[in-house]
């Protein structure tokens, strides 16, 4: 189901999966099946969604994203992919995100560029990840911090 206020050019999105309006994605984007990505959601080309995910409202996903099965993203989580970012730069390294199978991701986090969030991992919501979060991991605070 898309949305008819949804702008989708992907061509591969895996069956069930629901978009819901005003979101945005673009052409070379894939998402798999029986996920649920919520208004006002930004997704660009180069990035990659597993099987069951949820994507809550006002959320962007950029170039290098990877997003496995089973993830749950809050509402107004923060991805980045560029370290030093400049105005119209537009060489410089892309260094994605990863959140393997099975993370949540807390409403408002951030996460800065190069991370990888482990297998069923935690980040509390407004959480500033700077470094890799172990599987089984849950952090929160800024900068993130490993509670359990």
């Amino acid at each position: 189901m898309i949305h008819p206020l949804a702008d989708v050019k992907a061509e591969e999105i895996g069956c069930g999966t629901k978009i819901w309006q005003f979101c945005v994605v673009l052409q070379g984007a894939k998402i798999g099946s029986d996920c649920n990505i919520c208004s006002h959601c930004f997704i660009e080309s180069d990035v990659i969604v597993g099987d069951r995910v949820t994507i809550k409202n006002g959320v962007q996903l950029w170039n290098g994203t990877r997003i496995e099965n089973d993830v749950f993203i809050g509402p107004n989580a923060t991805f980045t992919n560029d370290k030093y970012p400049r105005s119209k730069n537009h060489d410089f390294d892309c260094l994605g995100v990863i959140v393997r199978q099975g993370a949540s991701i807390g409403a408002g986090a951030v996460i800065l560029p190069g991370i990888e969030i482990g297998a069923n991992a935690i980040v509390g919501a407004g959480a500033v990840v700077t470094e890799d979060v172990a599987a089984d991991a849950t952090v929160v605070g800024n900068p993130a911090r490993r509670i359990r």
